[in-house]
């Protein structure tokens, strides 16, 4: 398996339980030699990528202790249940939830959590 995709992603922040996914790249050839046309590819439901990068998961409020103390200014603490999803992880996910985008002239997609139907992870780059 593939650890990550090239490229710089220091910079980008992910939100909420999204993942940024690299497709993988896919050949345009069956396994017994036939071409496929372009775009056939793209018209799939289902899609297979690489994870780059996840957000911090669903958010949790925290329970204020002081809540019945209007007059105390508030902060906004938030804990968040991490998602499954880590970064190198193979993911095949649903398309129809999957937002399209480019960065430096590459495809990537925005998927919610609850888009990816089926993770892979190589344990070795875990441990």
């Amino acid at each position: 398996m593939n650890s990550e995709p090239e490229g710089n992603h220091q910079n980008l922040i992910v939100v909420g339980d999204r993942v940024l996914i690299k497709p993988k790249k896919i050949s345009n050839k069956t396994k017994a030699g036939l071409y496929l046309p372009p775009g056939y590819q793209e018209k799939e439901e289902l899609q297979t990528g690489y994870v780059v990068k996840c957000g911090p998961g669903y958010p949790v409020p925290i329970p204020s202790d002081d809540e019945h103390e209007s007059w105390k200014p508030t902060d906004e603490r938030v804990r968040y249940i991490p998602l499954q999803a880590k970064k190198g992880d193979l993911a095949i996910f649903l398309q129809k939830g999957a937002i399209e985008i480019m960065l430096n002239d590459e495809k990537y997609f925005i998927v919610p959590q609850h888009s990816i139907l089926l993770l892979e992870r190589d344990e070795e780059l875990f441990s």
